[in-house]
């Protein structure tokens, strides 16, 4: 069973197929997933009654700070920790087939990016290179590796080389994805304005780690927007504990692969979910965590809509500010 379902994750192409691999994805989790089938035990659930993806439990993001969330049988091939304040506890992915990981970046950036081959990557995430084991660094390091460009690669403090970089790229219309860490890609608006073409896509993936105060995404995207001459400003969604990421074209509204879904529980009721367009926590079915958990309800806040995007609103107050979801609404 386990090799087609691992095959099965990337053929979906509709919300019959999702729902039909979804459903086969948690009982396989449910039979081999130690942590999450005593999570089911402790809700007295009995995974043979579950016969509808809206009726599966979602694991709370938590366990990964205080368990090992793996397959029985199966060891790590590699473990991401999440950034955190020096006072948290980090969450660690127990990552057991890293290949899972590359073809659902790969094929998420290809749907959303085109091919890395065709860009020039620019990676500006200064604090997640003090770390080995971030997963953000992990999938820019392959990205970057598969870009042709010869200046692709991690930009750290060279603010200026970067800077002029960029106007390269506006002189030969090269196109160009940068992504980075929003305290940093503010250093870099406030020291080397520049009007860049539309060639070149500026994405945030969230974070002041301590650097900035914390501002709304909105507020985060008028600053670089009036800064590089930009209409919109791109966003990442992902996380330590997710093999899947979302992107957002600058609309504020988040779109996953075909493998990943947002719902919405109910704040008062947390077994509970909410209809569209309706505010609550974010819960995520990540079919790409086959050896881990996918389905996990995480700490932020969010709406999401009929067409399968969503928006990030915030987090919980309870909840470490962290990661990818420093920025709250």
């Amino acid at each position: 069973m386990e090799q087609p379902l691992k095959e099965s994750i990337f053929k979906i192409t509709d919300e019959k197929t999702f729902r039909a691999t979804a459903l086969e994805v948690f009982h396989f989790q449910a039979k081999h997933s130690p942590v999450y089938r005593d999570y089911l035990s402790a809700l007295s659930v009995e995974p043979s009654g579950i016969k509808d993806v809206e009726e599966i439990p979602f694991l709370p993001i938590e366990f990964f700070k205080t368990h090992t969330v793996l397959a029985e049988g199966k060891e790590a091939e590699v473990i991401f920790e999440s950034s955190g304040t020096t006072a948290s506890t980090p969450s660690r992915h127990h990552v057991a087939d890293a290949g899972l990981y590359r073809e659902s970046f790969l094929r998420s950036f290809n749907a959303f990016y085109g091919s890395p081959e065709d860009l020039c990557i620019l990676a500006l995430l200064p604090s997640y290179m003090e770390r080995e084991s971030s997963s953000l660094v992990y999938m820019m390091d392959k990205l970057i590796g598969w870009s042709k460009h010869s200046d692709s690669g991690f930009y750290l403090d060279q603010l200026g080389e970067l800077s002029a970089i960029l106007q390269k790229r506006n002189n030969d219309s090269y196109p160009t994805l940068l992504l980075g860490i929003s305290f940093a890609l503010l250093d870099l608006a406030e020291q080397h304005r520049l009007s860049l073409w539309n060639n070149i896509s500026v994405m945030e993936t969230g974070g002041m780690k301590g650097r900035r105060k914390e501002m709304v995404r909105s507020e985060l995207h008028e600053i670089l927007g009036k800064a590089f001459d930009l209409d919109v400003v791109h966003s990442e969604y992902g996380m330590t504990e997710l093999l899947s990421q979302a992107y957002s074209d600058g609309d504020g509204l988040f779109n996953p692969p075909p493998w990943m879904k947002v719902l919405i529980r109910d704040p008062n009721d947390p077994l509970s979910l909410l209809p569209f367009a309706q505010s609550g926590g974010i819960n995520i079915i990540d079919l790409a965590n086959l050896y881990s958990c996918s389905f996990i309800s995480t700490a932020d806040l969010g709406k999401v809509y009929e067409d399968g995007s969503f928006e990030v609103l915030g987090r919980y107050d309870h909840s470490d500010i962290r990661g990818c979801n420093l920025l709250v609404g």
